[in-house]
């Protein structure tokens, strides 16, 4: 069966989802579940769940749905094939020549379908991608506009200035309300992270199980816009981050910080939490702005 790069990006985060929650062989996967949780709509989790059937991880019963086929734990060689598929590489040309600055801010379908040497379709499928990833926009007739991406070691700190700004006062919103549910998958995760997940999980998993916390957080905040700001930049950070990613230690030590700022949030102090925030985020723009090439390592 082949997917496409959604579709393999839900497989991905259905097997994800199942090592961080230690799901065992029989454990039922609603697909309706994993919608919610994966963030898209049951058509392409439905196709990635009988591509998982394919691959051995899941059974499906026509009556019930779909299942867990062994436990978690013997998910890995599975994770990391997932991880291992090539990425659309019109796509990751695009975002290389961007980060290189050889690719101007505004620039044409004609002048790009020549320099790539590829069809309007496969152009424009990349281009929506990107367009939804938030880092280039349509501009009059054929012409898209990119927009300012983390391509530099300043624009990175940047990006953990504004995270910094943000993110603190989303705990502090006055229609902040944590989902009790959600809030004990995410304990289960980052202990699942603190306790070895860290060593055995890939660096796509990581990142994602990362992003996944901190867009959880601010869809609690109930203010729409800090929800999509933040979703925004988790977008953008993908193209620097699956490097970062690589280095495992440190993400032992953010779940920590993470699972102390549930904790806060959990006792309902939300001066501690976004206090927790404000030093977690800090503490990861200089560890990573000043003790890392980040582009050399995402390239």
């Amino acid at each position: 069966m082949n997917l496409s790069q959604l579709q393999s990006r839900v497989a991905r985060e259905i097997v994800a989802l199942a090592r961080l929650d230690s799901l065992r062989a029989g454990d039922h996967l609603a697909e309706s579940a994993l919608a919610e949780r994966i963030g898209v709509s049951r058509s392409p989790v439905n196709v990635a769940l009988r591509f998982l059937v394919e691959m051995g991880a899941v059974v499906h019963d026509h009556n019930r749905g779909y299942f867990l086929d062994k436990d978690a734990s013997a998910l890995s060689a599975i994770a990391e094939e997932l991880s291992a598929e090539p990425d659309d590489p019109l796509y990751l040309k695009i975002a290389e020549d961007r980060l290189n600055k050889t690719l101007p801010d505004l620039v044409n379908e004609a002048d790009m379908m020549r320099q790539y040497n590829v069809s309007r379709s496969a152009l424009r499928k990349a281009l929506s991608r990107i367009q939804e990833e938030g880092w280039v926009e349509r501009s009059i007739g054929h012409g898209w506009t990119f927009l300012p991406m983390i391509d530099s070691a300043q624009a990175y700190e940047e990006s953990y200035l504004y995270r910094t700004a943000l993110e603190p006062t989303g705990l502090l919103s006055p229609w902040f309300k944590a989902d009790l549910v959600e809030l004990a998958s995410l304990r289960r995760q980052q202990r699942a992270i603190v306790e070895g997940g860290y060593k055995s999980m890939t660096p796509i998993e990581l990142f994602e199980s990362n992003s996944r916390f901190h867009e959880m957080l601010a869809k609690w905040s109930g203010n729409r816009f800090i929800m999509q700001s933040v979703k925004r930049m988790d977008s953008i950070r993908r193209l620097v981050e699956y490097g970062q990613a690589r280095n495992r230690k440190p993400r032992q030590e953010q779940a920590i910080e993470h699972l102390a700022i549930l904790d806060a949030i959990a006792a309902q102090d939300m001066l501690k939490a976004a206090s927790l925030m404000r030093e977690h985020l800090e503490g990861a723009r200089r560890r990573k702005v000043h003790t890392a090439n980040v582009f050399k390592s995402a390239a």
